[in-house]
């Protein structure tokens, strides 16, 4: 998509608002024109060349009238302005986050956090300006028209001059694209740096404090921020100078219309009327000169910013932003729920054979699942039949950056079997579980709940299918209550049962406010192994029949991580674990253990049977008892 075509299809996201703006706006913009005619009456009835009917004090009150009309209307064009423009903006937003939701939860993002911050706020913002300055450009033509139609009747030669600056304008905007273009790309990537940096030092104060590398860090903070300085002047001095030959040449034009005006008026033929509305309309005619040069500045920084949020769409249609509606969101679209963000619940629902796009799964059929009847709920949730047997069959992933990955994984988790996924770091192990959940978009092999072909691993595994701890947990800097839940119903019970189930109650109790307490940014305030425990307890506050964990239990202790898998047991029985680890605890709880090296499954079994066939198990059995 062209940015043209992008900022068409901004306008056809509220036409009627639109249309509704730019005549408000043109309205303000051809007000002056009485006014304007109202003093070429005033000065000609004051030399003598035109009989006002009604004497001066008419015209004084019709001015007033028709400056009072304009206030009105230009209080009615800034309700139009700011209902589209933020309506435009938010649309625009929405999709992003909607689009970013809806990837893989392991690379929904391509860009660093401050870059993305600056898509959603800096790039938007320009986008919104453009559209805004595009109604005032519009709204003048309008003026202009009926201006030049008057002033070409009084005097053709003069008009000319009077449009000089405009085309002045038009080529200093065209001459100055290229360096537009480069000036903002330039100062976006080097905001997104500074913003990017901001974040990660925040985020990683104790890191920079142990490693005393705290100057070293503001150094190199300081020269982010003297680049973006030297790029922000230069954009900004591009801009000014711009903007200083707008108005300029309007002066321009001012000057050779006086000179003009001059001769003419001691011919006889041109009267004070006529220069006082040729200077008066040259005043708003500079309005449009500016505006023109506005627009077209702002259009190509727009251009520069649709690159930057198409580079955030990692290939999806750029149509999504425009879309009017709600895309994966769960909100209803038409009273029904947003069913395009989850599995079909009947063959008639999948999509049609080959349809691509960024809503579509994995073609095939889908497993039968059960919708909510509660309409109440804002989001739906899809309850399939209770797990017997959950197939994976050629799992295929690698990533784009260095084509390592996994390839040709067959996987087999019965209903309430511990399986544990081993092996050397970079084996590929946690790309596994990221591919089987969806996580990271699979580029081949089928995954089946019960022999049923889950159509988008995504949407179909989340509670009550499966619940998942990553392998870093990610805390919020909110109440310990509030980081298990995540929004969740707070049902009696529920909380303290997965405490327990995750060895946290001991925790708890030494904690100065309970569940109550702050965990600070990140869970800084929690020890890693509480962090980690935090993290179990958020998934198995969720019932789920199918609980994946990743590393969950680097961070503990022998005995703790015994009495979690033995708590595990006791509260989700009948639930399927896949456990990555390489620790004792889960291997020797172990149904099943799968052996990666290299993104392939080297060798399965159980821990008896691998010790004996198994060269890189044996490693990982006893390379453990050693440290």
């Amino acid at each position: 998509m062209k940015t043209r075509h992008f900022f068409w299809r901004l306008i056809g996201y509220r036409p009627g608002l639109y249309l509704l703006n730019l005549l408000t706006w043109s309205l303000i913009h051809m007000a002056p024109l009485v006014p304007g005619l109202l003093t070429k009456a005033y000065f000609d009835h004051l030399e003598g060349t035109y009989e006002f009917p009604y004497g001066v004090w008419a015209i004084a009150a019709l001015l007033v009238a028709a400056a009072l009309a304009r206030i009105a209307l230009i209080f009615g064009g800034f309700l139009t302005d700011v209902n589209f423009r933020f309506r435009m903006a938010m649309l625009i937003r929405r999709n992003m986050l909607s689009h970013v939701l809806r990837q893989p939860g392991a690379r929904a993002i391509p860009t660093s956090p401050g870059e993305a911050i600056s898509n959603f706020r800096d790039d938007v913002d320009h986008t919104e300006e453009a559209m805004s300055w595009s109604v005032d450009t519009l709204g003048l033509v309008g003026f202009v028209v009926v201006a030049s139609w008057i002033l070409v009747s009084i005097d053709a030669q003069l008009t000319v001059f009077v449009f000089v600056p405009l085309i002045l304008v038009v080529t200093a905007a065209q001459i100055a694209t290229a360096r537009i273009h480069k000036f903002r790309a330039a100062s976006r990537e080097s905001t997104a740096k500074v913003t990017g940096a901001i974040s990660e030092m925040f985020s990683n104060v104790q890191a920079i404090q142990v490693a005393g590398a705290e100057k070293r860090i503001v150094d190199r903070f300081v020269a982010l921020s003297e680049n973006r300085r030297q790029n922000m002047v230069k954009d900004k001095l591009l801009t000014e100078t711009l903007s200083s030959v707008f108005t300029n040449s309007v002066n321009l034009g001012t000057g050779l219309i006086l000179v003009l005006a001059g001769y003419k008026m001691r011919s006889g033929g041109f009267t004070v009327g006529d220069l006082s509305l040729f200077v008066y309309y040259l005043t708003f005619v500079t309005q449009l000169t500016s505006n023109v040069g506005n627009f077209m500045t702002y259009y190509k920084q727009m251009a520069v910013s649709f690159e930057r949020i198409k580079a955030m769409l990692q290939g999806a249609p750029a149509s999504v932003l425009t879309a009017a509606r709600y895309i994966g969101l769960g909100k209803r679209v038409g009273g029904r729920p947003d069913r395009a963000a989850f599995p079909a619940s009947h063959p008639a629902e999948q999509a049609a054979p080959g349809a691509g796009g960024p809503e579509t799964g994995t073609a095939g059929r889908p497993a039968s699942v059960r919708r909510s009847r509660n309409m109440d709920d804002e989001l739906p949730y899809f309850q399939a039949p209770p797990l017997e047997m959950l197939e994976a069959r050629g799992l295929t992933y690698r990533y784009p950056e260095t084509g390592r990955g996994i390839e040709g994984i067959d996987l087999n988790i019965r209903r309430g079997s511990f399986t544990v996924v081993t092996g050397m770091i970079g084996s590929g192990k946690t790309t596994l579980v990221r591919s089987l959940l969806g996580l990271l978009p699979a580029e081949a092999g089928d995954i089946r709940w019960n022999g049923e072909l889950v159509g988008n691993p995504a949407d179909f595994f989340v509670p009550p299918q499966s619940a998942y701890t990553a392998q870093i947990p990610r805390l919020y800097s909110d109440q310990l209550r509030h980081n298990i839940l995540l929004g969740a119903e707070d049902r009696p019970g529920g909380v303290e049962r997965a405490l327990h189930a995750a060895v946290m109650e001991e925790d708890l109790n030494n904690l100065e406010h309970g569940l109550s307490t702050m965990v600070g940014p990140r869970g800084v305030k929690l020890s890693g192994g509480q962090a980690q425990r935090t993290a179990a307890a958020r998934m198995l506050v969720r019932d789920a029949q199918l609980y994946v964990f990743d590393d969950l239990s680097s961070a503990l202790d022998v005995e703790t991580e015994r009495r979690l898998w033995e708590r595990l047991f006791t509260e989700k029985g009948d639930a399927a674990c896949l456990v990555v680890s390489h620790r004792k605890a889960a291997l020797t709880h172990a149904d099943h253990i799968i052996v990666m090296n290299g993104g392939k499954v080297e060798a399965e079994g159980t821990a008896e049977e691998l010790l004996k066939t198994s060269d890189s198990f044996r490693q990982l059995w006893y390379g453990e008892e050693t440290g």
